[in-house]
């Protein structure tokens, strides 16, 4: 049996240069899936905004959205080390909601660890949630919680800002700290320089491990638009179209169902009985059972009369 990494075995990865392969799940079967492919970390990822329920950005996913899709996750890959975002606007509001919210998602979702965006700005909150027991994963770079703030998906390429951000994590007590869309010698900078693993998603090949998004590596949306950091592995989105398609024509055709897709009466009175025909055999019985219970019944006062 598979067993789970811990944060432990994160740092040993990265220590022996075993890079670390992560992925977004944010369903039962996704998440089974790539437990049995052997992922190492499972991310459900506030990018369910995106890919799942059809926002623009992923700032109108909420608390219950994460909760709600990390317990099917979790429910998927039993043996997986599952981190969940912590949606906008759920942390960098204080001490105490932070730590509410974050005790949520943990207790009613069942994540093993959460992810913040941010850097020098939340690492008192990192630093809040590590001291109560909550592993904390950093995210640093291109953060799509701020994406109007950045003025749209760009890279990043502010060197002594990004490193200072990194930095304030790992002091923090983050275990671990994603980088994304940064320059390559940004990246390795970083990577270098942490004792923590780092994870990238468009940061190059220098980081500790990589991160992609579920829907991208398989093409399963539509339209599917390419990312130069995205490698595909599959076309599942026009598997599904055409599969879809072919149901589409085998109904309006009369195609389906065949002959071996339905189910024949084993005997003639079984149709019958369905319509309402004669008697059922559990009728049969029943006035069987009503006709002993009333002979029962007048043997007992005949004997005791």
């Amino acid at each position: 049996m598979r067993k789970r990494l811990t944060i432990a075995d994160l740092k040993k990865m990265k220590q022996e240069k075993n890079r670390i392969s992560m992925l977004t799940a944010y369903d039962y079967p996704a998440a089974k899936l790539a437990e049995e492919a052997g992922i190492d970390i499972i991310l459900v990822g506030d990018s369910l905004g995106n890919v799942v329920l059809g926002y623009d950005t992923t700032i109108p996913v909420t608390l219950e959205d994460m909760i709600y899709h990390t317990r099917a996750v979790a429910r998927g890959a039993v043996h997986t080390f599952i981190v969940t975002d912590m949606p906008f606007m759920t942390y960098g509001i204080g001490r105490e909601s932070t730590l509410r919210n974050a005790a949520r998602i943990m207790q009613e979702g069942g994540a093993h660890a959460l992810k913040l965006e941010g850097g020098t700005e939340i690492a008192a909150e990192v630093s809040a949630l590590v001291k109560a027991g909550i592993p904390v994963m950093g995210h640093i770079g291109l953060t799509p919680q701020s994406v109007h703030q950045l003025s749209g998906y760009k890279v990043q390429r502010e060197a002594r800002k990004l490193m200072e951000d990194a930095k304030a994590l790992e002091e923090a007590g983050a275990f671990a700290v994603v980088l994304e869309m940064v320059t390559e010698p940004i990246a390795e900078s970083i990577t270098k320089e942490l004792s923590i693993p780092v994870i990238g998603i468009g940061a190059g090949r220098s980081c500790d491990g990589q991160v992609l998004v579920y829907h991208d590596i398989l093409q399963y949306s539509s339209p599917y638009i390419s990312k130069k950091f995205v490698k595909t592995y599959a076309d599942i989105g026009t598997t599904i179209r055409d599969a879809i398609e072919s149901y589409v024509h085998d109904v309006k055709t009369e195609a389906f169902p065949a002959e071996s897709n339905v189910f024949g009466a084993a005997k003639q009175e079984t149709t019958e009985h369905l319509y309402g025909g004669g008697r059922s055999s559990d009728g049969e019985a029943k006035a069987k059972d009503e006709s002993e219970k009333e002979a029962a019944s007048r043997d007992f006062v005949q004997n005791y009369s």
